[in-house]
């Protein structure tokens, strides 16, 4: 059901070297490194090699959302699960498309939840033979 989830840390690198090391016995380590505006994001992963857990920069303010994506068995059901959420009175934040900065399959589309919270349905189709 998860496919990942976000944290705003103080310290990326800080961050990202406590949970490597703290979960090092579950075969965690950085798999992806890129930067974005207010610095750093990086993704880390288990032994699958997909990025899961993702540390951000802290972004100011008094609220630290969090990010939780759920995987989707299909584009069609990410677009469903975005317009339920308007439905629902949501604040759309990405309309579904690929986002090829993240890899080539990735097609993912973005709402809050009534908390606030960033939500994302996402699929990952294979990459292109």
């Amino acid at each position: 059901m998860i496919d990942h989830l976000a944290l705003q840390v103080a310290d990326v690198d800080a961050a990202a070297a406590f949970y490597t090391r703290v979960f090092a016995p579950c075969g965690v380590r950085q798999a992806m490194r890129f930067d974005a505006p207010g610095g750093p994001v990086v993704g880390l992963a288990g032994p699958d090699g997909q990025p899961r857990l993702w540390l951000g920069p802290l972004v100011e303010g008094s609220e630290r959302p969090v990010h939780l994506a759920v995987l989707a068995p299909s584009r069609a059901a990410v677009d469903a699960v975005t317009a339920l959420a308007r439905q629902a009175g949501a604040e759309v934040l990405h309309e579904p498309r690929v986002w090829p900065e993240y890899h080539p399959g990735y097609y993912g589309g973005f709402f809050r939840d009534p908390d606030g919270n960033n939500v994302e349905a996402v699929h990952h189709s294979p990459p292109p033979s």
